[in-house]
């Protein structure tokens, strides 16, 4: 029975939702899927698929969207189809075609290999015109459909690793698995691999395939989302093990959801580069913390824990 929003979605609903975004669908249709299915407003994403991508997409509820931002970090995993021999002003299937070659050689397997290693490692790409980075205000993508001229300024990512996966002479198809930095492209990389291959090139297929510690493999559909209901939430901190636990004395958790700093010589024992922490206190997940180590103070960056919970504390 389809949950509805009445029966699954208390004003406290807090938590991460892993979702298998379906092509055709915009990253901001699936947060308004989740408002609607679970009955909550506050609904936020991390890392913005285009609308023609499938694959992993992180939603928050509730409070939990006050963590997006430490996700928007997380390096990413994506599988993806190049296609040889065609070009279009957006650099992916859904754009005009600017080059079609009716005729070529494909590259050999060998020559593809070589090309992939020049993009391992720390690369500099132009993202293309039709993106969503804001340019003066506005999305690049809105000044382009305006007739607007738009300069993108490269940026410098990080490769992580580039495979081989598929390789099809006759369709001039290749397929390639990526692990990358926040903020790459892949149809910028499909088009750069194509060049460097001496042939335009698009991206024709893209699924998302990891996000941190969220896998394609544990995400829910729309419909498995909406049969769940609550019980998909993941709880917040579950997705941030990247950062350093701290747990807190146990009688400064009600300090720490409401904004007090704590002073514990315990913190030396924390990794010198632990910066920020997961904070736990009273056998609850209470946010991110910030850490001074020279003060040995651990003060609140972000509160999830529900301050009325430790009023009477």
């Amino acid at each position: 029975m389809t949950a509805t929003p009445e029966a699954s979605a208390p004003a406290t609903l807090c938590g991460f939702l892993n979702v298998l975004k379906p092509p055709g669908m915009s990253s901001h249709d699936i947060v308004g899927f989740v408002r609607h299915t679970f009955g909550v407003k506050k609904v936020g994403h991390a890392g913005t698929l285009d609308p023609g991508a499938a694959g992993v997409l992180p939603v928050a509820v509730g409070r939990t969207t006050r963590l997006i931002e430490y996700l928007e970090h997380a390096s990413k995993s994506y599988r993806a189809e190049l296609t040889l021999g065609i070009a279009t002003d957006s650099g992916d299937t859904s754009g005009k075609v600017l080059e079609r070659l009716d005729t070529f050689e494909m590259p050999s397997h060998v020559r593809v290999e070589e090309v992939l290693a020049r993009f391992r490692g720390d690369i500099v790409q132009v993202p293309p015109a039709h993106s969503a980075i804001k340019i003066g205000g506005r999305r690049a993508y809105e000044l382009v459909r305006a007739g607007r001229a738009v300069a993108i300024p490269e940026r410098h990512v990080t490769i992580h690793t580039l495979t081989l996966a598929g390789f099809d002479a006759e369709k001039h198809r290749l397929l390639i698995d990526v692990a990358c930095s926040r903020g790459t492209y892949i149809r910028t990389l499909c088009i750069d691999i194509g060049r460097a291959l001496g042939l335009p090139a698009v991206m024709s297929f893209l699924v998302r395939t990891c996000v941190g510690a969220f896998t394609l493999g544990d995400a829910w559909t729309l419909e498995e989302l909406a049969e769940a209901g609550a019980e998909a939430l993941l709880p917040p901190e579950t997705m941030l093990s990247g950062l350093a636990r701290y747990d807190l004395p146990p009688a400064r958790a009600a300090s720490f959801v409401n904004g007090l700093s704590t002073h514990d010589f315990h913190i030396a024992q924390l990794p010198a580069d632990a910066g920020i922490v997961r904070v736990y206190g009273a056998g609850s997940f209470l946010g991110i913390g910030r850490i001074d180590h020279a003060a040995a103070t651990v003060t609140p960056e972000k509160v999830i824990a529900n301050p009325q919970d430790f009023h009477n504390r």
